[in-house]
């Protein structure tokens, strides 16, 4: 069957170069998705983006739906003929529909009985009667939040539209969308190429804007964008700050990229580092420069949407423009270090934090009594935490956390150094926010991880304590990440913290203002559910974590220690033979009404199997005092699969004998025990 390839353009002005990746993915997907819907087949298909275009190309799609043969079931033959055996309206109707009489129609003959059946021969479409209607429904299903209209035009879109490309083949797919007609009519760079630009076919898509300096292919211009950037950045004797985000924003917001690098001046080295990256990546979108200790360089490196006959103007140009946002970072460093982080704590007094509660001062004082009670907990400085958690916010007054937000906790902890704080302290008012993200570092010393721990349980408390845990997809004061975060360093540095007791005494540092009397529970289940989530993004089966959860283990170190042992044991051959026979005694156990005994009475075991099983978990018992970790327990448990085979191969744990029965239940009931030790084996798969 003939195949052609299939190209749509939507030409736009320019679009948020944050979502351009997403539209385009989803442009591309949800033709995909209309494609197969309408059984039209295809070899590849790929998406192209440009500051002011969307572009999908299908590879050999075929030009008609294949010819099928439909059944349309009829009523059943006892229903479609009367006691005269005339046609009744039911199958008359039928028949109708169908465009046949009722003495036309075949029969299906089934388990259930025979029905009317019509075979109906239909014809394929042709694919270009049916491309319109694809993509009007892959446009509808967009990820745009909020549609805008243009012009005296009906049609809605993320930005207005200019034109539509639709090209089967080098033929043009005739349609209105968008409110235009479509043609074979792009636009070039807005500067350099201005004008239209006809394309013939798909082949000649890329190629044909190309020559008009516009690079669609949006893969191709983050790639000449990352090794520009990278070859500039050699040639300074640094390294450029690449973030991922940021060179796929840059790349979204060229069609012809140009990598340029300009300078500032020397002087505003002097002030923290942090604020001058902040404003020229996230202000400028220009890539920062550090030399090959980290240290930041009076250069920047950016990427120009022209190639102009005289660069230095470009150049010029931005550091004209750069230059008054580093002269404010400057002014703002200058002002701040005239006051010091102690003397902001009264000012805190004036921000909400929460209407029910309190204050930012109000939160700094529970910080600092929480942070004090984690670090005598984990042997850090209690001074030191408690200083930090009470300094915390301070940085949240200061002029240059005012303009550049996202650098509070950082330039807490330079005006902390310049203030005289202890090392200790000043480290600890960056590490507060710490992970801040998926994957992100962890405070370095432990005073760090106090404060850090401390600032989001206080929140967790807090608005779970006034009924406002999230709901949904809604989580406004972040309590997920807050509480994956507090886990994540508990975990991985080891601490011994149980979420019991620092949970209690957050919630008393609230005195009255918590409304929820079920908050330590609420918070505690909170918390130990956001374990299964993130062992299964660490790859662990939802029946190890399950198997961990049932024992509820609420120190997160020991937690994480008993889910990597379950796994462990889960691969020993002997782990599915245990996890049944686990799962065997515990619904035997789960039937008895009555007490079971804690002691079994040896003089009561008659047969071999139950004393072998008594003396091997006597012997068990004594051994796992002497293991130092959950696995090497497990693994040793293991060891009991034969003796436990044959107790319930040989044993009648219900005996006629109600002593001998109860003693036998005993016995169950101190293997159960010596599994739960670790995690509910039973619950294994």
């Amino acid at each position: 069957m003939r195949a052609e390839d299939f190209l749509v353009e939507i030409g736009t002005e320019e679009l948020p170069p944050k979502s351009l990746t997403t539209l385009a993915t989803a442009f591309a997907d949800n033709i995909a998705q209309e494609l197969t819907k309408l059984e039209l087949t295809y070899s590849d298909i790929n998406w192209y983006a440009a500051p002011r275009r969307l572009a999908v190309v299908v590879k050999q799609l075929v030009a008609k739906q294949t010819d099928k043969i439909v059944e349309k079931r009829g009523p059943a033959v006892s229903a479609a003929f009367d006691a005269e055996g005339k046609p009744t309206k039911a199958a008359m109707g039928w028949a109708r529909g169908c465009g046949i009489t009722v003495e036309q129609a075949s029969r299906l003959e089934t388990d259930k009985g025979a029905w009317l059946l019509h075979k109906e021969q239909q014809s394929g479409a042709d694919t270009s009667n049916l491309l319109a209607d694809v993509v009007t429904s892959a446009l509808a299903k967009l990820p745009i939040a909020k549609r805008m209209r243009w012009g005296n035009s009906d049609a809605e879109f993320i930005r207005p539209v200019h034109s539509i490309i639709m090209l089967f083949g080098n033929d043009i797919i005739p349609a209105t969308i968008l409110g235009h007609a479509s043609n074979n009519l792009s636009y070039g760079h807005r500067f350099h190429a201005p004008e239209k630009v006809s394309v013939n076919n798909a082949d000649g898509y890329l190629n044909a804007l190309e020559q008009a300096y516009v690079i669609a292919d949006f893969t191709k211009r983050k790639s000449i964008i990352e090794q520009g950037v990278k070859q500039a950045a050699e040639q300074l004797g640094g390294q450029a700050l690449m973030d991922a985000d940021l060179v796929d924003e840059v790349t979204a917001l060229v069609e012809w990229p140009v990598v340029l690098v300009g300078s500032f001046e020397s002087s505003f080295l002097e002030i923290p580092s942090e604020p001058l990256i902040s404003t020229m990546k996230d202000n400028q979108k220009y890539f920062p420069v550090v030399d090959n200790t980290g240290k930041l360089i009076n250069k920047f490196i950016f990427v120009s949407n022209i190639a102009s006959k005289d660069p230095n103007k470009v150049i010029a140009g931005n550091e004209k423009v750069v230059a008054p946002r580093l002269a404010d970072a400057e002014f703002f460093f200058n002002t701040d270090k005239k006051q010091s982080l102690a003397s902001r704590l009264e000012s805190l007094s004036s921000v909400l934090f929460q209407k029910q509660l309190g204050t930012l001062a109000e939160k700094s004082e529970r910080i600092s009594q929480l942070a004090a009670f984690i670090a005598d907990k984990i042997g850090a400085d209690k001074g030191a935490a408690e200083r930090a958690g009470l300094l915390s916010k301070t940085d949240l007054m200061t002029n240059m956390v005012g303009e550049f937000p996202e650098v509070q906790g950082i330039m807490g902890m330079h005006y902390a150094r310049f203030d005289g704080e202890a090392e200790s302290v000043a480290l600890a008012l960056n590490e507060q926010y710490m992970p801040r993200f998926a994957g992100d570092q962890l405070p370095s010393r432990l005073e760090g991880a106090a404060v850090a721990i401390a600032d989001k349980l206080d929140s967790l408390v807090g608005i779970f304590g006034i009924g406002q845990a999230p709901k949904g997809d809604k989580d406004p004061f972040a309590l997920r990440r807050a509480a994956i975060g507090a886990l994540r360093i508990m975990v991985e540095k080891d601490l011994q913290l149980d979420l019991v007791d620092i949970i209690a005494f957050s919630q008393q540092t609230f005195a009255d203002k918590l409304t929820n009397t079920n908050v330590a529970t609420d918070v505690l289940e909170f918390m130990l559910g956001r374990f299964r989530a993130w062992y299964q993004d660490q790859g662990y089966s939802v029946d190890v974590i399950q198997a961990v959860l049932a024992r509820r283990p609420t120190v997160p170190a020991d937690f994480n220690q008993r889910v990597k042992a379950v796994a462990e044991f889960g691969k020993l051959e002997a782990a599915a033979a245990l996890a049944a026979a686990n799962k065997r005694v515990a619904n035997i156990l789960a039937k008895i009404d009555t007490a079971i005994p804690d002691r079994v009475d040896t003089n009561l075991l008659q047969q071999a199997e139950e004393q072998a099983l008594y003396q091997a978990i006597v012997q068990e018992q004594t051994e796992q005092a002497k293991l130092e970790n959950y696995t090497d327990g497990l693994k040793h448990l293991a060891k009991m699969q034969q003796v436990i085979d044959a107790f319930f191969d040989n044993v009648m744990v219900n005996a006629d004998d109600e002593a001998v029965k109860l003693n036998r239940q005993a016995l169950l009931k101190q293997l159960r025990e010596l599994f739960l030790q670790v995690a509910d084996i039973s619950v294994l798969q």
